[in-house]
């Protein structure tokens, strides 16, 4: 598609490659989409097996992309010497199956995979290249029956014979499955050193894609393990649903190939020496505790049957947001409110048939804050907390479902709570302290207390124990993982320390015989089997599903013969509110994104991508893109520098117990800077000075320690605001005089005075993400209370006004929503343009 050069970037001292578009290619319309499109995967895409592209624009006409240099040569020159040695091709597979991994998870389809476009470095690094023919795409779109619009048309053939799916071959539509065929075909050559199908003419190779099978490898290469043969010739099949449906799922199996499968030891001759009667018994007790040993390690070590799911049935098709509460039975109770399912606060009841239908909202909620959070075993009550503040918190009640009056449960103050499933005790929250009471909330207690916030309470079927997500920082940054504690409040350990997967652990529940513990981690449901008190081992998580949707708030049927879950695309729409009109509007031609900041001009735009987290800017009528940070780095709240040259922002490591830091990037691109990386604490929300020589940032929500500093950035010193402890979200007034925070407990926002060096309270409700007006005499923020409005806040008068009414507004966002002001201060928001809905599986365990 063009050429390549070898180039110098003088401003970050590194050598890099330029790909140029020839002036031929470029003046057909199709050769420039796929140029761009190349450049526009990639770029999407930041993994140690994909090449790195670092910029993407036109030069006196020709347009060109950056990347990284890489020095190597390429899997197709490798071949050329013939078969590559079994753990290096083993080693080589895993590395592609990651890069697919990332590529898929971020909604890119290559479409071309073959081993000219697979890159070795020096140093055995694989790259994968060249994503001129990829699909872009939502990963949750990512069906079987792929109908999304793209370069090509149904019944047109792209891509290179030999590697193509036959679904690529008959034109059909394509999904991630055919990356995984043409991984098959790719490891089958690096195996065998000749591919798989391979004819005279490229009509014949075809042909041999869609009707024959690849010479046996055992025929050809006898000295291959089975497995690796398995998962070849999976990978190979003909229909995409018996192939691997993840790229994921390859590199595990991959990954559990053992060193003891890949040699074949050949016995050695040792001279024999006469043996003593002594020695003959010695050897024949040996025998006897040896073969014992060998068959107690294989009554223990072979394959147990393990549970499965089966027949998904679609039982609701509102698209709402919604998750699982319970069930009684024959009923399903739900909560609906904001957020993704996984994080939901429920702000509203509704129940169904197990059987499916339309969500039949219950109006008994005393009071719009209630958030239920849990149902009693008999299903005739509900746990309600009355919440306010950020995470809401309060008083806890019970709820009968059949008539009759709610009771608030003792004077116990709880963010979640969950009764044992005899119905006679309570557990509840309290951020990070777990607490015990009797079923009416007297007699509480304290267990256990960790770090962060603890949330979804379930008891272990004997009740003696409890296991809840610990979110590893109170304010809600930070990875989900799974707790255990006694009743008596001893033994607090991890649950599943060490294990491989590295995504949030989430809202786990006990299957109805207690032989199962259902969980959700990395957007699918897993199983956990009951620890065996037999040999001590610990059990490792079972996959039970691998679909294109995310899939959240599992609940076992009372009968044992469902799972219900809810399955969910992610997909937000940037709108703005029109004030005059009272509509909201889509704003940058309703991207999917959040965090919306503006340069001092109004001329450019810096934004957040949802769901991956990329800091991009542009101008605002959307040209002339520039995507500044990669993943895994999630950026968030980004600020321009007064002088429109940077822009700061703080991270979100999502798979991290690191904390949260500052960073600065140049608005033409390049690596992030950390701003004060000698400071080991939390660094939130960083926003400037008006005249751009300090920035104020804080810590998070909840935390007592958390406290406003300031960085100057030319002495480098920080220094503490007076009066500040406790507080968080801290945001400089235009005008100098002023910076505004919130209280620990989101209930509060307060102001601090320059002059006068004090703290004044502002306002009160359940707030969040507030901003400033562009002159400085308002403060609007989301206000929770009752159901989500944005308000503004008079700094002159401490006056509140309602600016908007979000009661029919669905709003998205990574923390369940967020608010930014436009240049005339309209608010922006993200409207959730996803679908959350309610699955039926068939549960089938051994």
């Amino acid at each position: 598609m063009g050429e390549v050069y070898r180039a110098r970037d003088s401003r970050l001292n590194r050598d890099v490659a330029i790909k140029v578009l020839s002036e031929l290619l470029s003046s057909e319309p199709e050769n420039l989409r796929r140029f761009e499109r190349e450049a526009r995967a990639a770029a999407a895409l930041n993994h140690r097996n994909i090449l790195a592209v670092y910029q993407l624009g036109t030069y006196e006409g020709a347009p060109y992309l950056v990347s990284e240099l890489l020095e190597g040569m390429t899997m197709q020159e490798i071949l050329r010497s013939g078969p590559l040695p079994l753990r290096k091709a083993i080693d080589y597979g895993i590395q592609i199956a990651n890069g697919l991994t990332e590529a898929h998870e971020k909604g890119v389809i290559h479409r071309d995979l073959k081993p000219g476009n697979l890159f070795v470095t020096k140093d055995g690094q694989l790259k994968i290249l060249d994503f001129g023919l990829a699909k872009l795409r939502h990963p949750e779109e990512d069906t079987a029956a792929d109908t999304a619009p793209t370069l090509t048309i149904p019944g047109e053939v792209w891509g290179t014979a030999s590697y193509m799916s036959p679904e690529q071959v008959r034109g059909k539509a394509t999904d991630r499955r055919s990356d995984i065929f043409a991984f098959g075909a790719i490891l089958y050559e690096m195996v065998m050193g000749r591919r798989a199908f391979h004819k005279e003419t490229s009509a014949d190779t075809m042909s041999a894609v869609l009707n024959e099978e690849p010479s046996h490898i055992s025929g050809l290469s006898p000295n291959t393990p089975l497995g690796l043969q398995k998962i070849v010739y999976r990978c190979l099949q003909k229909k995409p649903e018996q192939r691997f449906q993840s790229a994921s799922d390859l590199a595990f199996a991959l990954e559990a190939l053992s060193d003891s499968t890949l040699s074949s030891p050949v016995a050695g001759y040792e001279k024999k020496q006469p043996r003593t009667g002594l020695q003959l018994l010695a050897a024949a007790a040996g025998l006897v505790i040896v073969l014992g040993a060998v068959g107690l390690a294989y009554f223990w070590g072979r394959t147990q049957p393990q549970p499965r799911v089966s027949n998904y049935v679609q039982l609701t098709h509102d698209g709402q947001q919604k998750s699982l509460i319970g069930t009684d039975g024959s009923r399903l109770y739900l909560g609906l409110g904001v957020g993704s399912s996984a994080s939901l606060t429920a702000r509203g009841l509704a129940e169904m048939s197990m059987a499916g239908g339309v969500p039949r909202r219950i109006p008994i909620l005393p009071s719009p804050d209630m958030i239920p959070v849990d149902l009693s075993p008999d299903g005739s009550e509900l746990l309600i907390v009355d919440g306010r503040g950020a995470p809401p918190k309060g008083p806890i009640w019970s709820l009968p479902l059949l008539g009759g009056s709610p009771r608030r449960l003792g004077d116990i103050v709880g963010e979640t709570a969950a009764w044992s499933r005899d119905g006679k005790a309570l557990a509840y929250t309290n951020l990070g302290d777990l607490f015990l009471a009797n079923a009416d909330g007297t007699g509480s207690h304290k267990l256990v207390s960790v770090e962060g916030d603890i949330n979804n309470l379930v008891w272990s079927p004997n009740g003696d124990e409890l296991r809840f997500d610990g979110t590893e920082s109170a304010g809600g940054l930070g990875q989900q993982l799974f707790w255990e504690a006694s009743v008596h409040g001893t033994g607090a350990h991890r649950l599943l320390e060490g294990w491989r997967n590295p995504a949030d652990e989430c809202c786990g529940k006990w299957t109805a015989d207690g032989n199962y513990f259902v969980f959700q981690s990395d957007h699918q449901i897993w199983a956990l089997p009951r620890k065996s008190s037999l040999l001590g081992s610990d059990p490792k998580p079972i996959p039970l599903t691998s679909s294109p949707l995310s899939l959240s708030s599992p609940l076992p049927s009372k009968d044992g013969k469902k799972l219900f879950v809810v399955g969910e695309t992610y997909r937000g729409e940037l709108t703005r509110y029109d004030t005059k009109s009272g509509q909201f509007l889509p704003f940058l031609g309703g991207i999917s994104a959040e965090y919306a900041d503006f340069s001092r001009n109004g001329e450019w735009v810096a934004y957040v991508s949802y769901r991956e987290g990329t800091l991009w800017r542009c101008k605002t009528d959307g040209s002339d893109r520039v995507q500044l940070t990669y993943p895994p780095l999630y950026a968030m709240l980004p600020r321009w520098s007064p002088d429109g040259k940077n822009i700061v922002f703080f991270e979100f490591w999502s798979s991290s117990d690191k904390p949260a830091r500052m960073y600065e990037v140049s608005v033409d691109g390049g690596s992030p800077r950390e701003l004060i990386p000698e400071d080991r604490g939390q660094q939130l929300d960083p926003n400037w000075s008006p005249d751009g020589s300090k920035i104020v940032y804080g810590g998070q929500s909840n935390d007592a320690a958390s406290v406003i500093r300031i960085f100057d950035l030319t002495t480098r010193q920080v220094s503490e605001v007076p009066g500040s402890q406790g507080l968080y979200s801290p945001r400089w007034a235009p005008t100098g005089k002023y910076i505004s925070a919130f209280s620990s407990d989101s209930t509060k926002l307060l102001l601090f005075d320059f002059q006068t060096q004090k703290w004044t309270d502002l306002a009160e409700g359940s707030f969040s993400w507030q901003n400033l007006s562009k002159d400085g005499q308002y403060v609007y923020v989301l206000d929770s209370r009752g159901g989500s409005t944005v308000v503004r806040i008079s700094i002159r008068d401490h006056k509140t006004e309602r600016v908007a009414d979000l009661k029919n507004f669905l709003i998205a966002g990574r923390y369940g929503g967020s608010l930014a002001l436009a240049p005339d201060d309209s608010p922006l928001l993200l409207r959730d343009a996803g679908t959350q809905d309610v699955f039926a599986l068939d549960w089938e365990s051994p």
